[in-house]
């Protein structure tokens, strides 16, 4: 009988863990608590807002269908869609610009909740994920001045480091449990 093969046996989840132990995360960790603002910390007035103590779960991973979903559209549109699409993607891409802004700050809510181990993945999630809102920005600005193939380069490019970065924070979310104690921690701030 043939031996079944678990999540934790893969080459990608000791990736993952890997990253979880590499104290060298430490430094950008701290710095990264630091900068943030309190008001949206485990004691912060923003977090259960932000946290999704109103929705009964996590807010941040639902926020994420928001921007990937117009950035996927955006490349979709600009593989099938023809030149009639263009203003469709480049509207897409703006939104999905504009989503991430709060996708990000619930992100940190949670993140700022979370454990050691689970800030080291957050921070290179959130690195990943802050160089894929970067490169479609950069896609919508060579789309506003014309130059269509640049804007769509970059914005595959883009789609690929969303990609990594939604590893890692499926890897917080999945195989951590991010999402649950950042919610547990939500509720905790109202009690």
């Amino acid at each position: 009988m043939a031996e079944t093969r678990h999540a934790h046996d893969s080459t990608l989840h000791r990736v993952a863990v890997g990253v979880e132990e590499q104290a060298a995360l430490d430094r950008p960790v701290d710095m990264a608590e630091r900068l943030l603002p309190s008001s949206i910390g485990p004691d912060g007035s923003l977090r259960p807002l932000l946290g999704g103590q109103w929705l009964g779960h996590a807010l941040h991973p639902m926020l994420t269908d928001f921007p990937l979903g117009a950035w996927m559209s955006a490349s979709l549109l600009d593989f099938v869609g023809g030149k009639q699409a263009r203003p469709a993607s480049r509207r897409l891409i703006a939104f999905g610009i504009l989503a991430a802004v709060p996708t990000a700050v619930a992100g940190a809510s949670d993140w700022l909740s979370s454990t050691h181990r689970q800030q080291r993945v957050g921070v290179v999630h959130a690195v990943t994920n802050s160089t894929a809102l970067g490169l479609y920005a950069g896609s919508w600005l060579a789309r506003r001045r014309g130059r269509q193939a640049q804007g769509v380069l970059l914005g595959v490019v883009g789609g690929l480091a969303a990609t990594v970065g939604g590893f890692f924070g499926g890897h917080l979310s999945m195989a951590t449990d991010a999402g649950l104690r950042a919610t547990e921690s939500a509720f905790e701030a109202d009690d």
